[in-house]
């Protein structure tokens, strides 16, 4: 089942799931609408190709940018986006997170992204540019995440690579 607005504040209110900071306007009527934080990593185009079996490739693949105010997704440009919340999921709900239809709207798209049960950090998004640049600042609402329960506690809550993570993360292998 999907928590509605009355679900996620008991969820908060009761300590099991964090989202900080949070705002009068985050919980929405059937999920939380969460923001752009202050780094992404662009590709840097490489002709080599990355062999996932070297770590040190990595530091080629991407250029990190400090967001002081807002930046510009290009058209095609695919950039890796840290979110200005740090979220905390219990062990019994799953996060599905979609791009707000304002930005759906301009082209941009986002691939299926799932959080993980048990998942604490900030969230590093992908967001691949339209047809058009468009320009986006820091604080911006754009990513709106939908909570699911599932039909018990996770046995293996997530702790994968990305688990607290803190800054905007590229992959790790």
């Amino acid at each position: 089942m999907i928590l509605s607005d009355k679900d996620i504040r008991e969820y908060i209110e009761k300590n099991k799931l964090v989202i900080d900071p949070i705002a009068n306007d985050t919980i929405r009527e059937n999920g939380v609408d969460l923001r752009i934080g202050d780094e992404l990593l662009r590709f840097v185009y490489n002709k080599e190709p990355v062999d996932i079996n070297d770590k040190s490739i990595l530091d080629k693949v991407y250029s990190k940018e400090k967001i002081d105010n807002s930046f510009v997704i290009f058209p095609q440009e695919r950039v890796l986006v840290k979110i200005s919340e740090r979220i905390k999921m219990p062990n019994d709900l799953v996060g599905m997170c979609n791009i707000r239809s304002t930005f759906a709207r301009l082209g941009i798209a986002i691939p299926p992204t799932i959080v993980d049960a048990g998942y604490e950090g900030n969230l590093t998004i992908m967001m691949i540019g339209g047809n058009v640049p468009v320009k986006i600042s820091k604080g911006t609402r754009f990513l709106h995440l939908v909570f699911s329960t599932t039909l018990s506690e996770v046995q293996k809550p997530y702790a994968g690579n990305y688990h607290q993570s803190s800054g905007v993360s590229g992959a790790k292998i």
